[in-house]
């Protein structure tokens, strides 16, 4: 399918998998698997609409207040997901990348996010960001603490009176060498960002759909993109 405008860089808040689940009568698990069919097909067409950068929000740092056995089952799902995707991510030189406190995830799973990491480190063709232990209140908090501490060490110089620049900021991020996103989608029909890359969003077109993330597939995908091609940003200019 072709567009006129394509985004270089799509977030996607991956929300209903439990909800999914609950409507047919299946454990939540349930729909954490179905959701992972979803990201295979979202995955693959973006490959195909040649977008570089796709970053998803697998797991919050509120996500660990849910129950043992659904965080136990979702660790797990993590590990199975990286193991039989890793072949895939290498034959389509996607690279693999993550943004969050992954020190909270169990160490099997830590392993093989990192393996996976390490053997796709030199890909360019999609960076598929997985967004785990994450919440953007965090990673903010954490940015300014370790400005603070370069600059008490003297490893950066701040200029007086002139303050912080957003470029330093953003080196400081979990995103840092990323470009900020072009295109947020939120499936589930929920219209919140959840502390989901609060910084880098401050100009990000934002699309919402009520489709559930284990029912979205490349027809859902498209119906976005088609929407994102009408929308004119401006980034707090006048328009033209």
């Amino acid at each position: 399918m072709n567009f006129k405008n394509i985004p270089k860089h799509i977030a996607i808040i991956m929300d209903g998998n439990g909800r999914w689940a609950k409507k047919r009568n299946l454990h939540r698990i349930q729909g954490h698997v179905e959701g992972i069919k979803s990201l295979k097909a979202v995955v693959k067409a973006i490959i195909e609409y040649k977008i570089k950068y796709l970053t998803v929000y697998a797991f919050s740092s509120e996500n660990w207040s849910r129950p043992p056995e659904e965080v136990d089952s979702l660790m797990s799902l993590l590990s199975e997901y990286i193991r039989i995707e890793l072949p895939y991510l290498i034959k389509n030189e996607i690279r693999l990348n993550f943004i969050g406190n992954i020190d909270k995830i169990p160490e099997n799973s830590k392993k093989s996010l990192l393996e996976a990491v390490n053997k796709t480190k030199n890909f360019e063709r999609l960076r598929l960001t997985l967004a785990l232990s994450y919440g953007s209140k965090e990673e903010i908090l954490n940015a300014a603490s370790k400005i603070a501490e370069d600059f008490k060490k003297n490893k950066i110089d701040i200029e007086e009176g002139a303050g912080i620049s957003g470029e330093l900021f953003s080196s400081y991020l979990y995103t840092a060498g990323m470009p900020e996103p072009d295109f947020l989608i939120r499936t589930s029909g929920e219209k919140r960002l959840s502390n989901f890359m609060l910084y880098q969003i401050a100009y990000t077109e934002i699309y919402f759909t009520g489709t559930l993330w284990p029912d979205f597939r490349r027809k859902n995908l498209n119906a976005a993109l088609k929407n994102y091609e009408k929308r004119i940003r401006r980034f707090g200019k006048t328009e033209v």
